[in-house]
C-alpha cells in the first residue's frame, strides 16, 4: 500500500500563505492607525503647517511589530497633551490624537487583521 499526500498543507503553500497573511495583517493594522491619526489631525489642528503630519510614518521594528510614530518631533508631546507645557501650565490641553487612535486600533484592529487573513485563505486551500 502507498499513500500520496498533496495539497497546500503538505507542499508548504499553506505555511507560506499564513506567513504572508500575518504580514498583511500587521501592515493593514498599521496603515489603519496611520490613516486614523492623520484624519484626526486634519480635523482637529487649528493652525496646521503640514510639517508634523509629514513626520507621521510607519516603521517595521521586527518581523511581527510595526510602529506608527511622529519621528520624535520635539513638540509632539505638547500636541498630544502629555508634555510638560500643557495644562495647567498653559490653557492648551492637547488634541489626544494618538490616545484616540490607540483606542480605535483596540476596537477595529482585530476585524482589520481578520480581513487580511481572509484574503489569503484561498492560497491556504480554504
Amino acid at each position: 500500500m502507498s499513500i500520496h499526500f498533496e495539497g497546500p498543507l503538505f507542499d508548504g503553500r499553506a505555511a507560506r500563505a499564513m506567513d504572508a497573511a500575518v504580514d498583511d495583517a500587521r501592515e493593514d493594522v498599521a496603515e489603519f492607525a496611520e490613516v486614523h491619526v492623520l484624519a484626526l489631525m486634519g480635523a482637529a489642528f487649528r493652525h496646521p503647517t503640514g510639517y508634523y503630519e509629514s513626520r507621521v510614518t510607519t516603521s517595521r521594528l521586527s518581523a511581527d511589530t510595526s510602529l506608527v510614530h511622529d519621528q520624535g518631533v520635539v513638540y509632539g508631546p505638547w500636541l498630544e497633551g502629555v508634555g510638560s507645557r500643557n495644562s495647567p501650565v498653559t490653557r492648551f490641553p492637547g488634541y489626544w490624537h494618538w490616545k484616540r487612535t490607540k483606542a480605535q486600533v483596540a476596537v477595529r484592529g482585530l476585524p482589520v487583521a481578520e480581513a487580511a487573513v481572509r484574503r489569503r485563505l484561498p492560497e491556504m486551500g480554504g
